[in-house]
């Protein structure tokens, strides 16, 4: 059970109650901002709650156990500090949400209603809409290794053990040309393989997308012109001359870890993992039934 504040349990007792509730968001990249679904800005804890932003939430439901306790916030693209970019670069994905009851005549009267992270969001070019995950979500997050043909660590990660800072996995240069804000040809690039950078991360230090990066779908060499192609669209306008640094790709395979990177002793999946096929197989006469090893047969 929530024990309230004397003061705010005073305030509902009299019948007649001055109420809203505030949204207090920790983004990822460490701003914190504040909305309200109140007429006026409200501040608290050194936090400024914007009014008119468009934030709306569903019915807050609280059960009994360890059940996820979801509930989805919906809100305009109408703030200054809430806008299609932020949402498209993914500073709000898993940021930290506080939801407040709050009196905004006296605010010092409040208390904390709920705490979790952002979820999926779904996002237009208006408005968007986003779960709220409450604590007891991490529950349901798989943990662990999983046992797994693919390896499970990225690629330059400790337990992987490659050094994406050699220059033999990272590069650098500028945008040449641009078909959209996914697909643009690059200059500084001509010294490596087709595909070398295929699945490998992009990041971008100018231009307005500086600051952020985006995943590398395809690296194409063709008639000595490099194109690279994003998994998903920059939020902002890529232009000619934008740099960036860019890191090799890997595709988890046992093939790709021992062939492009000489790494087979620090992979972290199970390559001989029997599949779908071994399992429906049978035997046939004048196969080698010995009861030996099939791998490598």
């Amino acid at each position: 059970m929530k024990t309230l504040p004397l003061a705010l349990q005073q305030h509902l007792d009299s019948g007649t109650t001055t109420l809203c509730h505030c949204w207090r968001l920790s983004r990822r990249d460490g701003q914190v901002r504040g909305f309200t679904d109140h007429d006026g800005a409200l501040a608290f804890d050194s936090v400024t709650y914007e009014a008119a932003s468009g934030f709306s939430a569903t019915a807050i439901e609280t059960g009994l156990g360890l059940s996820i306790a979801n509930i989805d916030v919906l809100g305009a693209l109408s703030s200054a500090s809430l806008n299609e970019a932020d949402l498209a670069a993914g500073l709000f994905d898993n940021a930290d949400i506080e939801i407040w009851r709050v009196n905004w005549a006296d605010v010092a009267q409040r208390v904390i209603l709920r705490k979790g992270n952002l979820g999926e969001v779904s996002r237009g070019k208006s408005a968007f809409s986003a779960e709220v995950r409450g604590l007891a979500h991490k529950l349901n997050q798989p943990t662990g290794r999983l046992y797994q043909v693919s390896c499970d660590v990225d690629l330059g990660a400790p337990k992987c053990g490659i050094n994406l800072s050699l220059s033999i996995y990272k590069g650098g240069g500028a945008v040449s040309a641009v078909t959209d804000n996914r697909i643009f040809e690059v200059s500084g690039l001509g010294g490596f393989a087709n595909q070398w950078f295929s699945r490998g991360k992009l990041s971008w230090t100018g231009g307005a997308n500086a600051g952020r990066a985006g995943e590398v779908k395809i690296h194409g060499l063709s008639a000595g012109v490099v194109t690279i192609e994003l998994w998903q669209a920059m939020s902002e306008a890529v232009l000619m001359n934008d740099t960036f640094d860019i890191t090799a790709g890997c595709d988890k395979s046992f093939e790709t870890c021992k062939a492009k990177f000489s790494n087979a002793i620090n992979f972290r999946g199970f390559p001989h993992m029997p599949g779908n096929d071994f399992v429906v197989s049978y035997p046939n006469r004048g196969d080698q039934n010995d009861g030996g090893s099939l791998v490598g047969n």
